[in-house]
Formats: structure tokens, sequence, C-alpha cells
């Protein structure tokens, strides 16, 4: 198998700029595709802005970070990976979406080229099955935010090979990230356990046993998480905190995985956290308060 040079990323939102921006200053050629132009722009800006932060801690240079925004390029077609040695999808968590980026991004693809998904809970096997290459296909789950979080979840389908697990988890060690490998169960290692806690606070909220605050404040004393669980929930996004959930209840048939109904309304009402603003806090107000 080739070396992985060029990469491509579907998806200009924050987690495909982060996988661009630590794929890029690793050396790599990145190439990232979105159907909104407005947004790959953004997402360019937001990697540059991030890097200067970078430089200003002393953790880059400046001739390496005008280099690696360099390496960067942008397009709005499918077509621009025809010649990727890996693409990696991180668009929102939808199976169906997902499966249908697939179908559409198998004919431009060279035949030897790799594809990962970044999704935090579905099936790799299920995914895989929508390309041509099975055995070239795996989960390559990062953390939020990718350029501080050290963690990525690689995650075999039934059908991967070795050769395409062995070369990305080589590329896991050169982007300076470390893999924690993974069975193909609904949602692998880390959101099998923080999506159930999460659920279980939303719950504490739902059955008034405390308040937003009360909550937060109790897992960051008591358990001394650096977030409390609602305020993780809004920066991971509630409608993605919720489909993970669905996932799991879909997926392992047990009745302690169902989402709680206040979860179901806050996704239903748009506040789903920190992106729009508004989730359990409305970010509106500095220091952000409450909704309930």
């Amino acid at each position: 198998m080739s070396t992985i040079k060029k990469i491509g990323i579907i998806g200009a939102g924050q987690m495909g700029s982060g996988i661009a921006h630590v794929c890029a200053q690793a050396g790599y050629e990145v190439v990232i595709s979105d159907i909104s132009p407005e947004i790959l722009q953004k997402s360019v800006a937001a990697i540059s802005k991030n890097m200067d932060r970078q430089v200003q801690k002393g953790k880059l240079t400046e001739a390496d970070k005008t280099a690696a925004i360099a390496r960067i390029s942008t397009g709005s077609d499918l077509s621009v990976f025809h010649d990727a040695d890996l693409v990696v999808e991180a668009a929102t968590e939808n199976e169906a979406l997902k499966r249908e980026i697939f179908k559409k991004l198998v004919p431009n693809l060279k035949p030897e080229a790799l594809i990962a998904t970044n999704t935090s809970s579905i099936s790799i096997t299920r995914l895989a099955a929508s390309t041509d290459r099975p055995s070239k296909f795996m989960g390559m789950h990062f953390m939020n935010p990718v350029p501080v979080m050290q963690l990525v979840e690689l995650i075999r389908g039934i059908a991967t090979d070795e050769a395409t697990f062995s070369a990305i988890a080589e590329l896991t060690a050169n982007i300076g990230k470390t893999a924690a490998v993974a069975e193909d169960f609904p949602a692998f290692i880390v959101n099998r356990i923080l999506l159930p806690m999460i659920n279980e606070a939303v719950y504490t909220l739902y059955e008034g046993v405390g308040g937003v605050q009360a909550i937060d404040t109790a897992l960051k004393l008591g358990a001394n998480h650096p977030m409390g669980p609602l305020e993780l929930a809004d920066f991971i996004g509630l409608d993605t905190c919720l489909a993970v959930m669905q996932v799991l209840y879909e997926g392992l048939a047990d009745s302690k995985y169902r989402p709680c109904p206040l979860l179901v309304k806050y996704v239903e009402a748009g506040w789903v956290g920190r992106k729009v603003g508004r989730g359990f806090y409305d970010y509106s107000k500095n220091p952000p308060v409450p909704t309930r």
C-alpha cells in the first residue's frame, strides 16, 4: 500500500476543520470539501486563527503555520478527491446522509484510496457496505476540539483488512494522536460511556433532582470533571447527543439507553447548544445563564 500523502476531508464544520488542521500541521496535503463555499471560507479562516493561537503560545512557528495553511485547499465538488490517498468523512451524525455521501464519493476515488469515517456511534460495517471497498474502510473517531484532544478511536468494520488498519494507525501516530482500538459496537468506547452519563444528567434535571448549575457544579467539584455534563452536552451539540443515544437505544435494545424526553424536547425546539447560542444555557448572556 502506498504511503498516505494527500488527505481529503468531507465536511468543513468544527470536526472537519479540526481534522484538516492537525493533518496539515503534520505535513500532509489536505483538501476539504463542503457543499457551502461560505463554510469552506470560514473553515480555513478558523484553522488559521487557531494556528495563530498556537504561534502565540510558542507551540508553532509563524513559518510552520504559513506552510501548513499552504497545504490546505478546498472545493465544493467531490471530484477534488480524485488523487487523495485517504478521505475522512466528517459530516453530521446521520447514517442515511453518510451512506449517501459515500455512494457519491466512490466514483471520484482512485482504486487504492482508503476511506475513514469520523462517526461517533454508527456501525462501521454498515457504512462500509455502502462503498465499493469495505476492506479499505474503517472508523477514525476524533475528539472535539481536534487540535487539543489527544485521542482517536480506531474501529475496524468486519471487512477492514490489516493493511488499511496499519496505514490509519500509522497516520494517527504521525499527526501526534494516541489511538484507542474499539470494536464495532454502537457508540464504541468513549460515547458508550460518556453519552449515557450526559443522558442521566438530563434525567436528573428532568426529574427535578437538581438545577442546571447544581448538576454541573456537582460533577465538576465532586468528580473533578473539567466541564459539567450539561455544559458538555451544549458543547457537543444536543442534536449529536440525541443521535448517539438513539443509536445506543436501537442498537443494544436496552431501556437504560432511552433518550431523556427533555433532551428530545430541547432538540425539537432547536435549542441544540453553543453552536446556535442556546441549549441548557443561554449563550447570549455573559456569563451564560441556565435556560431551565
